[in-house]
């Protein structure tokens, strides 16, 4: 009897998408691409799931209440280190 190969369908990874409010009320997801603990802070990398490209955003975990979590954008000063 002749081999034959079946090429079966990979298994689809589970994504983590997230949809983030900003502050004027618009709505946009995000899927998370890791994250980090540093100093005590919990940092997220985010990319759109809406816009197609190479960007990702970091956010870092203020605070969670219940199911609604609290991510801020990191500002930086001019010598590269965190505003508080």
């Amino acid at each position: 009897m002749a081999e034959q190969e079946m090429n079966l369908p990979e298994e689809e990874e589970e994504v983590d998408v997230f949809t983030l409010t900003d502050e004027e009320g618009n709505e946009e997801q995000f899927e998370i691409l890791g994250s980090i603990e540093f100093e005590g802070k919990v940092y997220y990398a985010m990319t759109s799931v809406e816009e197609k490209n190479d960007e990702y955003v970091i956010l870092r975990l203020e605070g969670e209440e219940g199911d609604d979590v609290t991510l801020v954008t990191i500002d930086y000063d001019a010598d590269g280190s965190e505003d508080q």
